[in-house]
């Protein structure tokens, strides 16, 4: 039996996935089954909430328990009982039962849980307060105590903001309160943790097919929801101003939520009492149910007789230590499930990212939320698996691993050429300097995976490397954390960008400070410097940017984007994106004696049908190595090669032609001598075009002086070192060679500035010939009118004179002029010239439409497109 091809595999597992998640909507939609309310539950439809706003048009159901002597006698309250999240009013069973013997007892599901409405525009604990006071309306009842237990604290915590008068008294079971002691203690740091929870939970409900099993799990959607909607940032103002009295119940080992938050409740609401249980955990509620029903019980009949304390009836000194700073308070460190849910979030984050992660760790340690040894060791175990798992990632994939999700993205084939070389050179060594020179890390580990090295001799390495790194980041960050405490003090409410700052600053010491320690560092950074500060050096995306918006205006009056892609209709799409090079090279056949002797090259070919073909090829146009291979359908140079013999043209093709992104090839005589891009136009009701733009093409090259090595003479150029490394990338085994006085190494081999070919401005090398000679092959080539064509010469004397060169290529719409490179040149100048130069293509497109061309649909170009960025992505 015959398997499936591996691109067909995927695409029928992605079918049945869809089939499958589609079925399951279905079903989920279709099967509601009966809402069962037990005898003694009750349900209300209040209006919709969002935060504090009422929506009359929309109902949300609320599902309640109501219970106890309905008779009151003027001076027993009743009780309002706030689950947690997640939970229902299933939660109070034994204590409602406790409370309901003397007292009517009101235990509501909370929209979102339970047998209430789970979808609703706002789970936030503001809008639950909202829900709680409609559902007291609509019972008649004024006044309440409030029992809240875990998040439940929030909700109550808002009702009391919301309606002071109705607040009897507040009795927070395991309840949340002030931010500053829920997880890392900053709302937008909180808030992105409570954001990637719910992302997680609605992936899981929404894009699996579990056809209803995971709708009524305890850890949903809702919940999530419930603590991301929810601002606790407010609590610490309602606590702080809380008048009513006030009974804290709290086990000393919750971990949940701390018995930290518990003391500082009880210091910022100076009459409250704090009943610390020394055993027990988080849920007290239901473990020691009855002592809590006894505390309670004691609390409310302090509360009717009216012994129980007021904040006005507070002692001096614990309304002065309400007053205190919480900066001025000693910070407990996380611990129980808030800890292990910080360490396992280092753990991860030192996978994404390992300077930020351990800055991150080091201010929590340096504000005291975090235990020094615990922080340390999570961010060793870290970095140490990571660093393991990009070993073996290495040897399972080899060389191929770059050419993979997730690696592709984050490290290139010329990343890994330059670590093996630098591999090959110092040896086992590289793996502790790579530790601390930025960006040589991961391609170095990959590599050390890929050649196989023995295992437990580079685990070694790997455990001596991190243990320099970790602890010298981890100090670092600790002084500069230190010396940031009094400003976190000071602008305690901009905590999170006292945060931000100090991140940034230790950033900036270690890619910017630690570098400049080596001649190495120092002229990179240089360098780097330079590529920001020169237009000829940024990159294509700053170029184009203000073109773009120029393009925008211009596709909005001719009647959308497609119809530039008339401006040639002999090139696929006008030559915009995915034309064969191929194709225009036979497009050009009439101009045979000027057009590089080229082969096409199929991706079916095995390899031995490749090399034959190559052979015969070489055979019939009398052509010897080297040759150029590169993709039909590349861009700006992008995997082209100079192979040198046939095993070097099979192990390029290899590498260009695997099962991830297979792509046929051309493969072109090499021609010598000096490189031009001519840029040509031609106005369809014009007889003849011409040369708007010539670009003068030069290899740059170092001369050696006998004591320095390639690596050092590149860095130690004027401008070599601004493309340092695209020129260490293809020089990388010779880069520890010491080059003797006088000889000169060219750096570059291919005429792109992408790969550091130096662009001059040749206008002045015009000729009437060479205008002839380029407006005879343009007019030659039926249905080109606007393009670059790029060729090698003889000579300068030969290329002025129009004789003795060779098309390389010739490329359409978007190959710009390129004579702005030059760096006598600003940015203004190239936006000048695009911006004429897409102009004329719009006007030549309109003129060959009115001749009777069709362009291109929009859906052609959005395929087109796609399958582009799916190449270059491979």
């Amino acid at each position: 039996m015959t398997s499936l091809p591996r691109g067909h595999t995927k695409r029928w597992l992605l079918l049945l996935y869809l089939v499958l998640l589609l079925a399951s909507h279905a079903y989920r939609r279709l099967h509601h089954p009966a809402l069962a309310i037990p005898p003694d539950y009750s349900q209300f439809m209040a209006k919709a909430v969002r935060d504090t706003t009422r929506d009359p048009r929309q109902r949300v159901r609320l599902v309640y328990k109501d219970s106890g002597p309905f008779e009151e006698d003027g001076d027993t309250i009743p009780v309002l009982l706030l689950h947690g999240s997640p939970g229902n009013l299933r939660d109070f069973r034994e204590l409602e039962s406790r409370l309901a013997v003397d007292r009517r007892v009101i235990a509501p599901s909370l929209p979102g849980f339970g047998l209430s409405q789970h979808e609703v525009p706002d789970y936030s604990t503001l809008a639950h307060a909202d829900y709680c006071l409609q559902l007291l309306d609509a019972l008649g009842i004024e006044r309440v105590h409030l029992v809240a237990f875990s998040m439940g604290g929030g909700v109550a915590l808002d009702f009391y903001e919301r309606a002071p008068a109705r607040v009897a008294s507040l009795a927070m079971v395991s309840s949340i309160g002030a931010q500053e002691l829920e997880l890392l203690g900053n709302y937008e740091l909180n808030h992105i943790i409570h954001g990637i929870q719910l992302a997680f939970l609605w992936v899981l409900e929404e894009l699996t097919p579990h056809f209803g099993l995971l709708d009524h799990d305890v850890l949903s959607v809702a919940y999530a929801r419930n603590f991301f909607d929810t601002d606790q940032r407010p609590f610490r103002k309602i606590l702080k101003s809380f008048q009513p009295p006030m009974l804290i119940l709290h086990a000393r080992n919750d971990s949940l939520v701390p018995f930290a938050a518990a003391r500082e409740h009880h210091r910022l609401v100076p009459q409250s009492e704090l009943r610390a249980f020394d055993s027990g955990n988080h849920f007290i509620l239901w473990t020691k149910d009855e002592q809590v029903a006894a505390d309670l019980k004691d609390f409310f009949a302090k509360v009717e007789n009216g012994t129980a304390p007021t904040r006005n009836e507070a002692s001096p000194a614990k309304i002065a230590a309400a007053n205190e700073s919480f900066s001025t308070i000693k910070v407990q460190a996380a611990e129980g499930l808030s800890l292990f849910i910080l360490l396992l979030l280092i753990v991860i984050g030192t996978f994404i990212t390992e300077d930020i992660t351990c800055i991150t760790t080091g201010l929590l340690i340096a504000h005291g939320r975090l235990p020094l040894l615990a922080g340390f060791s999570a961010c060793f175990l870290g970095i140490y698996l990571g660093d393991q798992l990009l070993y073996f990632a290495g040897r399972a994939m080899g060389r191929s691993a770059v050419h993979r999700a997730p690696w592709k993205w984050i490290v290139s084939e010329e990343d890994l050429r330059l670590a093996a070389s630098w591999f090959e050179r110092r040896g086992m060594m590289v793996i502790l300097l790579s530790r601390f020179i930025p960006g040589t890390r991961l391609p170095t580990y990959l590599l050390a995976g890929a050649v196989r090295a023995r295992y437990w001799i580079f685990a070694l390495y790997f455990f001596v490397a991190v243990a320099l790194w970790t602890p010298l980041l981890l100090g670092l960050t600790l002084i500069i954390g230190e010396r940031a405490a009094p400003l976190w003090a000071q602008f305690e409410h901009n905590a999170f960008w006292v945060l931000v700052l100090t991140l940034l600053t230790v950033i900036l010491f270690l890619r910017g400070v630690v570098p400049a320690f080596t001649h190495r560092g120092r002229r990179l950074l240089v360098g780097r410097w330079r590529r920001i500060t020169k237009s000829e050096f940024w990159p294509q995306w700053a170029i184009y940017f203000p073109v773009v918006l120029r393009i925008l205006s211009l596709s909005l009056r001719r009647g959308g984007f497609a119809r530039v892609t008339a401006v040639n209709p002999a090139i696929q799409l006008g030559g915009l994106v995915g034309e064969s090079k191929w194709e225009i090279l036979q497009g050009l056949s009439r101009s045979g004696e000027f057009v590089a002797k080229t082969l096409f090259l199929p991706k079916t070919l095995s390899a031995p049908q490749a090399l034959s073909r190559v052979r015969e090829f070489m055979a019939r146009q009398q052509l010897e190595f080297p040759l150029v291979l590169k993709p039909d359908r590349g861009e700006r140079s992008r995997h082209v090669f100079i192979v040198h013999s046939g095993e070097e043209f099979t192990a390029s093709r290899e590498e260009r032609c695997n099962d991830s992104h297979a792509e046929d090839l051309v493969l072109q005589e090499y021609v010598s001598g000096p490189e031009y891009g001519v840029f040509y136009r031609r106005f369809p009701n014009q007889e003849r075009g011409e040369i708007l733009s010539i670009t003068e093409k030069r290899f740059p090259s170092v001369v050696g002086d006998g004591k320095r090595r390639l690596e050092e003479l590149i860095l130690d150029d004027k401008r070599a070192v601004c493309m340092a490394k695209s020129y260490m990338t293809h020089l990388a085994d010779r880069l520890f060679e010491i080059i003797p006085r006088g000889e000169s190494v060219q750096l570059a081999q291919l005429g792109s500035h992408r790969q550091g070919a130096v662009f001059l401005d040749g206008r002045h090398l015009l000729s009437h010939e060479l205008a002839e000679r380029i407006d005879l092959i343009a007019r030659g080539y039926d249905g080109f009118y606007m393009g670059r064509i790029d060729l090698r010469a003889e000579s300068e004397e030969a290329f002025r004179e129009g004789r003795d060169f060779k098309i390389l290529e010739l490329n359409g719409l978007t190959g710009e002029a390129t004579h702005f490179y030059d760096a006598r040149y600003s940015a203004w100048e190239a936006w000048r010239v695009l911006v004429g130069q897409w102009r004329d293509a719009f006007a030549i497109a309109d003129l060959n439409i009115a001749r009777g061309a069709k362009p291109a649909t929009h859906m052609a170009v959005i395929r087109e497109v796609l399958r582009f960025l799916k190449r270059r992505g491979g």
